[in-house]
Parts: structure tokens; sequence; C-alpha cells
């Protein structure tokens, strides 16, 4: 059997694309240094966080993810239903009192907060896909907030160098939602199993659940504009959003390397 063909992605010539490029890229490369400083005012370190997890815990962790990823859809739409555009900040205080409420119970707490969490992180992407003109009931946006999800978590350093790989991988034909979350839990379970253990730290309680869930929203709102910007300028020129993807990625990279 033969090789497939690569694929071959044209090149972001238009200055004023470009610049737009740049101006995404911006942004992701600074929400992805918010998480850090949080956790760098709390005490504690990304690394090894999940460690700190009891045994059953950790063990559910891609269970519990994929459970809150599941309910989340139908909860965040039917919030939309009930009240639209509440804007970047209320998204964002009402994370942060849900994590206070969490790290005040302890472990158990932020575990029985985490499926609200997921939800609120969603409803604000999805918020955005509207303010994007972007359909939130429609399935690519749908899928589009997956990616998002599957983006490296606000405690993680991300360069942007496998957003090409990433894209490629969930945008096989015929993928569902469902089996798409199967692909993202594990990802995105990192990110809240790293939150989980930093937020049951008993010495900041609702301090650091608050601190956590504010920067958990910031991030992940920025991400969504971000990505639901790229969808935009795609239908908006008619390039090819793998093409966009790719002169983000190499953008980002850039940008790395400038302040290396």
């Amino acid at each position: 059997m033969g090789s497939q063909p690569q694929l071959v992605l044209p090149p972001i010539t238009d200055p004023a694309m470009r610049e737009q490029i740049a101006r995404l890229a911006r942004r992701h490369v600074e929400a992805g240094g918010l998480g850090m400083e949080i956790m760098s005012m709390v005490g504690n370190s990304a690394e090894n966080l999940i460690e700190r997890l009891p045994g059953f815990v950790r063990n559910r962790l891609d269970r519990m993810t994929r459970i809150a990823l599941s309910r989340a859809f139908s909860a965040a739409s039917g919030s939309r239903r009930m009240m639209r555009d509440r804007g970047d900040l209320f998204n964002r205080m009402a994370s942060t009192v849900s994590g206070a409420a969490g790290g005040a119970a302890g472990l158990p707490g932020a575990v029985v907060e985490l499926p609200f969490t997921v939800t609120l992180l969603l409803r604000a992407m999805l918020d955005i896909a509207a303010e994007h003109g972007l359909d939130p009931e429609s399935e690519e946006v749908r899928k589009e907030c997956l990616r998002i999800f599957a983006a490296a978590g606000p405690m993680e350093e991300d360069d942007g160098t496998d957003l090409g790989l990433l894209a490629a991988r969930m945008t096989v034909t015929g993928q569902t939602v469902q089996g798409l979350i199967s692909k993202v839990a594990p990802r995105l379970s990192v990110s809240l199993g790293q939150k989980l253990a930093a937020q049951s730290a008993p010495v900041f309680g609702a301090v650091v659940g608050a601190s956590i869930n504010f920067t958990f929203a910031r991030y992940y709102q920025e991400i969504a504009r971000v990505h639901f910007g790229l969808l935009r300028l795609s239908r908006e020129t008619g390039m090819p959003h793998e093409a966009l993807v790719e002169a983000l990625r190499i953008e980002i990279a850039h940008l790395g390397g400038r302040r290396a």
C-alpha cells in the first residue's frame, strides 16, 4: 500500500491576516502563564501534584472527567437558554465562588465541585463562540470546545507545538462528540487532577480553591478566544482552518523563542 499524500497547506501572505494570527498567538502565550503565577503565589508547583491525591481518586479521574464532560454540554446549553451573555467576569466569578466552596470542604468538596466547574468552563466557551458569530448548539462548536479542553491546562507550560497534531487527530471524518470526549478525557483529567490536589491542601482551603478556579476560567476563556478567532477568520477569508492552525503554531513557537 502506498503512503497517504501529505496535505500541502497554503502560506499566509496577507499582512492583515498575519497580524490577526500574531495577536491570537500572543493571547495564547499570555494565557498559558496565568496558572503558574497563581500556583507560585500559593506555594505549590504544578509538577507531581497528582501524586498527592489518594489512590482511589487518581484511579477514577478519567471516569470522573468523562462523565463531567458528557453531562456538561446539556447543563451548559440549558443555562444559556435561561440566561444569555453573562460575560467573562460573571463566568469567572461564578467559577471562583464554586472553587471557594469546594476548597473549604477539602478533597471531598473539591471532588463534588469538579463537574460543576467543568460545566461553568464549557458555558464560558459557548458564550465566546456566540460572541464570534458561531452557533453554540452546533456540532462544530461543541467539537471545538473539546479541542480547547484538550489543550494544556493553566498549570502546564504549553508552547503550542502540539496544536497542529491535536487539530489533525480531532478532525477525523465522522467523529462524534461522544467519541471525542473519550479522547479528551484522559488529557483533561491531568489538569483537573492537578487542580484537585492543590485545591485540597488543608492549609489554604477556600482561598486556593477560589484562586485556582478563577485561573482555570480565565485560561480557558482566553484559549477559547484563540480557537474561535481562528474559526471566524477561516469563515471570513476562506482560508483552510488547518493552514491557520499551522500559522498560529509557528507564531507561538517564535514567541517562545524570543522569550527564551
